[in-house]
């Protein structure tokens, strides 16, 4: 097959193309960067232009391509992200129409918004938040308003934390470095949700939408739910190391978060004690039932590869 990627020298881009070359398909990306920059494999089709700025070359970047996986996104610089996010996006829906045979998506779970408790799925509404939900959101609506036009099928996958050697998310090293210090706590009651997906399992997922189904739009969640403490421990076995049992009342930290927020850089903060006591859960069942998806890479093989790092 002929696949097209945006994002493709990015954390998950990357091990999406070595996938794709894998399995003989034949590959190009869209890149700023040089060869030389962008580190491509030399079997690698390399199209330079910009989903801002660069119109021109999305045509022919697109022109004749099986699939289309859109992986582009800006995680840090919010400026950036309702050019990139929405502006990119229609401008490769306008290159892509007539042109394509179906688009896979990379989303997020954040387009949910800020979940606290109950199973997510794809039936859930929209409520996103930040500026990235926000315009993650926008662009997902306009992928599927062209799929329900006719201009191709769509699948677009909506994983949650993605994590794996080399991610650009530093919060779960830091995890790590607490639990190696024996300075990690728990907050509030047990049971709050772990949700994570490891990126490998993400590029199968990935893979598995290329399967163009008889709907035009499919949508699908994609994570690897466990308890907090599950995953505590699976990370405190993994590098020798008791697992932690001190744990704070959930209404102490905040008020603690509160009277501290001045001070800059105080790690407990409102949005870090929302992360630790969430209980949300996003369940993959549609993936799994629809496309026989399975996760490759379990949480315990994830997880103690990234504390060998």
């Amino acid at each position: 097959m002929k696949i097209a990627i945006t994002g493709g020298t990015g954390f998950i881009g990357r091990r999406l193309i070595a996938s794709c070359i894998e399995m003989d398909d034949h590959v190009r990306v869209l890149s700023r960067k040089t060869r030389e920059d962008a580190a491509l494999p030399d079997s690698v089709e390399l199209y330079s232009g910009d989903l801002v700025t660069n119109a021109e070359s999305l045509v022919s970047f697109v022109d004749g391509v099986d699939v289309l996986f859109h992986c582009a996104g800006e995680l840090r610089d919010e400026s950036k992200m309702e050019a990139l996010h929405v502006g990119g996006t229609e401008r490769l829906l306008s290159a892509a129409e007539g042109r394509i045979n179906h688009w896979v998506q990379l989303s997020s779970v954040g387009v949910y918004g800020p979940k606290r408790d109950g199973v997510v799925t794809e039936e859930s509404a929209y409520n996103p938040v930040g500026v990235y939900e926000i315009t993650k959101a926008k662009s997902d609506d306009l992928v599927v308003d062209a799929a329900e036009r006719g201009s191709m099928s769509c699948a677009i996958l909506r994983p949650s934390i993605v994590y794996g050697a080399d991610m650009p998310n530093a919060s779960l090293y830091q995890m790590i470095s607490m639990i190696r210090k024996h300075v990690f706590f728990f907050l509030g009651k047990p049971g709050s949700s772990a949700n994570y997906i490891h990126v490998d399992n993400v590029v199968d997922a990935l893979l598995k939408c290329v399967v163009v189904s008889k709907r035009k739009v499919s949508i699908y969640n994609l994570s690897d739910n466990r308890t907090l403490e599950e995953f505590v421990h699976i990370i405190a076995h993994s590098i020798n190391k008791n697992p932690p049992k001190m744990r704070i009342p959930e209404g102490f930290a905040r008020m603690v978060a509160r009277i501290m927020r001045v001070v800059p850089q105080w790690p407990l903060t409102t949005s870090r004690i929302d992360a630790m006591t969430n209980r949300a859960i996003y369940s993959s069942d549609k993936i799994m039932s629809e496309l026989g998806y399975s996760h490759r890479v379990t949480m315990e093989e994830g997880l103690t590869s990234l504390t060998l790092i």
